[in-house]
């Protein structure tokens, strides 16, 4: 006698996308009804690999198609749109006329979406963006981590993380976990040598997946590493989902402030809100006599805050154990929580958590 149980049972023997699991494991029927020997399967799938739901599907319909008592079968699937001729389905463009920031759509289960930004390169934004989604984490919050920093993608080094994502259950990625982190980046997905030759729109393609489809779930802050510059990365995000708060990172040299200030502007001219200046290698305090060395001036921070009127959220020291534990996948708040800068970090993040606060857990 057909069943659902029986039917869901036997569907285990399907793999799901991209061979992890199964689909009843992995939460992939919708429905299943049967009416008259008739049996109609309801499936949710993931991914937009035309190939992959024509070899679930057609998995399914031999299995069911086999049984005693069945003489006919449906296979519905549905999730991410598959367009003939294409990879990927294309979103709906604004019209005529109307501005692309009207369209941006939160993301579901992320309260707080935080970018952190720099003018140029070199002052250190990915590992002030990882130390201080760790402070986050500390603290008590839960944190994702996208590093959409897609020619020179960072935060699988400096977290040492060499994972591949796996396929989401109700979107097509999902993230890697790690140290109480959901992270994403192209680098769990490219050869570590292997540069990354692309034009814009494919760059601004990749946010955007990366945004929509991994299966985030539910966050308190999302914080995005973006590249240095204003360009396509910075631009897509902004249009694509409604960020909480802009932090841009500096260092108190004036050709970096010179930069920032126009990181600042860029957030300000598509009504992004910023959130605060973090000035890193502020100073360097010699670790055999005490001593303190401005080696990038000093105060940089301080000055462009009061110019712009941005808040100046931290001023991190200068310190090699900064930069090995960066290199060695062990950044500071994982190697040191009591250490000077470990504060810094903790100060920093206390500040976004009393602007943006969370539920107690």
């Amino acid at each position: 006698m057909l069943s659902k149980d029986a039917i869901t049972n036997l569907l285990k023997a399907v793999k799901d996308v991209g061979g992890s699991g199964d689909i009843v494991t992995n939460d992939r029927i919708q429905d299943v009804e049967i009416e008259n020997g008739k049996v109609k399967l309801t499936l949710f799938l993931a991914t937009r690999d035309r190939d992959e739901k024509y070899r679930i599907e057609d998995a399914c319909f031999d299995i069911l198609n086999n049984l005693e008592g069945v003489e006919d079968v449906q296979v519905v699937t549905t999730g991410p749109q598959v367009v003939p001729g294409s990879k990927e389905s294309q979103p709906a463009q604004p019209p005529k006329g109307e501005s692309p920031l009207d369209y941006r759509a939160p993301i579901p289960g992320v309260k707080n979406i935080i970018a952190v930004a720099s003018g140029k390169g070199g002052v250190g934004k990915s590992t002030i963006c990882v130390n201080l989604a760790l402070a986050l984490r500390e603290r008590g919050a839960r944190v994702g981590l996208l590093d959409a920093d897609i020619y020179g993608p960072s935060l699988h080094i400096l977290l040492g993380v060499h994972d591949q994502p796996k396929p989401g259950i109700k979107k097509e990625i999902a993230p890697v976990l790690h140290s109480g982190l959901k992270l994403m980046s192209l680098g769990f997905l490219t050869n570590v040598d292997t540069p990354v030759i692309w034009r814009g729109p494919m760059v601004a393609g990749v946010v955007k997946k990366f945004l929509q489809d991994v299966e985030w779930g539910d966050l308190d802050y999302l914080m995005i590493d973006l590249p240095p510059g204003t360009g396509d990365a910075q631009l897509t995000l902004v249009q694509t989902v409604p960020i909480t708060g802009a932090i841009i990172v500096t260092t108190p040299s004036e050709i970096a402030l010179v930069d920032a200030e126009k990181g600042l502007k860029m957030f300000e001219h598509v009504d992004a809100p910023v959130l605060g200046i973090i000035e890193n290698m502020s100073t360097f305090v010699c670790p055999h006599c005490g001593d303190k060395t401005d080696i990038f001036a000093s105060d940089g921070g301080k000055r462009i805050s009061a110019k712009t009127s941005a808040a100046l959220l931290g001023q991190i020291p200068l310190d090699p154990e900064v930069r090995a534990g960066g290199d060695k996948g062990r950044p500071t708040l994982r190697s040191d929580i009591d250490s000077p800068i470990s504060k810094a970090f903790l100060e920093v993040a206390d500040k976004i958590m009393e602007r943006f606060p969370v539920e107690a857990r």
